[in-house]
């Protein structure tokens, strides 16, 4: 780590990551961090590495030309996560995986991968996809109602939706879809790190499988229209498609269940969004923005080149942290930011990220968001949750934040 003398010497350093103690604001040492600098020190259990604590900084960081999201590049934070350095076992198991992860590549690597994949996320796209989002929506929740009058509304909706609406992505057949799902789910949720690992390798297969029939015999999905192309080799596209379910599952699973509980606990602005339809695209960002539930996951990054970031220097391999749970509730971007709004003009938010590395699937998410939101409200008017919060199952352990289970009632 450099510091340059007279510039960031003086600051004190900090034990991170930190846990959240409430489910509607990030850590309270984050304010405290804002308010001492845009970039602060901090101690991971295998070393230091800068913590980006403001918005401005956070989009240079996040949107620079000279700053790295390989874990492989010098100075990285990534090794850093752990006290003890990773065996070669383990390391020869990450580098089998990394094929198409594009997400921890840099230009041009990083630019070959992720432009093959623009097309299938892009507005006109997305747009063909909400009525197939709807009707998945609409028979979960035809479920639900069959099935009484209560449900655990993270098994029965948060979990299921995002995969169901991959599955609909990737062409997944019907036949296979309780496989997929019920490896998803065991991936996301399960307790036992060796059952999680075994749900990958089902899951990474099933997707090699996936695949190789689409070389075979493609069809009208997104594997039907890259495969045939032959534009990157076979375990490069089965990387890719396991990147697009984890980066796409994990986060709307989590925030959709954490959604309904914000909006039911500010009842004023619920009415407003089931009076007005036109306010749910602007409330979903604000949901975004208030919750930043992958605050500094996959923000991981490093200097290549000696930079200047919030009035001090940097030097090559410099590894930094962005926040970007701090960075959405920075005061100089968004005032009052505690204040959850759904009319605030929150789209400035680094919920997905800022550069070339920006959420390639921001666009469904807020699909699937807004089209789950607003059709729960709409069908199910007297939905509640009648248990104190102090009571409710939150992951505040997890990397990725939200909750274990959220029971409701109607």
């Amino acid at each position: 780590m450099t510091v340059v003398p007279g510039q960031a010497a003086d600051q004190l350093e900090h034990d991170f990551p930190v846990q959240r103690t409430c489910p509607f604001a990030p850590p309270a040492e984050y304010e405290k961090l804002r308010d001492e600098a845009p970039v602060v020190r901090g101690k991971l259990p295998g070393g230091e590495v800068w913590l980006v604590t403001r918005w401005a900084e956070a989009r240079q960081v996040l949107g620079g030309a000279t700053i790295s999201t390989a874990p492989t590049t010098p100075g990285s934070p990534v090794p850093l996560m752990s006290a003890e350095p990773p065996t070669p076992e383990i390391l020869d198991e990450q580098a089998r995986q990394s094929h198409g992860l594009f997400i921890d590549m840099d230009p041009p690597q990083h630019t070959r991968y992720r432009r093959l994949l623009i097309p299938e996320f892009s507005y006109r796209r997305i747009k063909e996809m909400r009525p197939g989002v709807q009707a998945t929506v609409d028979r979960l929740i035809d479920d639900m109602l069959a099935q009484g009058t209560e449900a655990d509304l993270v098994e029965a909706f948060g979990l299921p939706l995002p995969s169901l609406v991959i599955c609909q992505l990737l062409g997944v057949p019907y036949s296979e879809r309780e496989f997929f799902q019920s490896r998803t789910r065991r991936m996301v949720t399960s307790p036992d790190e060796a059952d999680r690992i075994a749900a990958i390798g089902e899951l990474r297969e099933f997707l090699s499988g996936l695949v190789a029939e689409a070389e075979q015999a493609p069809g009208d999905d997104l594997l039907g229209r890259l495969v045939p192309a032959r534009a990157v080799p076979h375990e490069d596209m089965v990387g890719m498609m396991f990147l697009l379910l984890v980066a796409g599952h994990e986060t709307t699973a989590n925030m959709i269940p954490l959604s309904v509980l914000t909006l039911l606990r500010h009842p004023d602005q619920l009415r407003r969004l089931l009076d007005d339809p036109g306010l749910w695209q602007g409330a979903v960002e604000e949901l975004l923005r208030f919750h930043s539930i992958v605050d500094w996951a996959g923000f991981d990054r490093t200097a290549t080149q000696d930079i200047e970031i919030g009035g001090r220097r940097f030097g090559a391999g410099d590894g930094f942290l962005v926040l970007g749970a701090s960075a959405n509730r920075d005061e100089r971007v968004f005032p009052d930011p505690d204040r959850f709004d759904i009319q605030r003009e929150a789209r400035p938010h680094v919920a997905f990220g800022y550069g070339v590395h920006q959420c390639l699937g921001q666009n469904l998410a807020r699909a699937e968001m807004e089209i789950a939101l607003r059709t729960l409200f709409e069908r199910i008017p007297t939905l509640r949750v009648d248990t104190p919060d102090e009571e409710l199952s939150f992951k505040y352990e997890a990397t990725i934040f939200g909750m274990n289970a959220l029971p409701v009632s109607w």
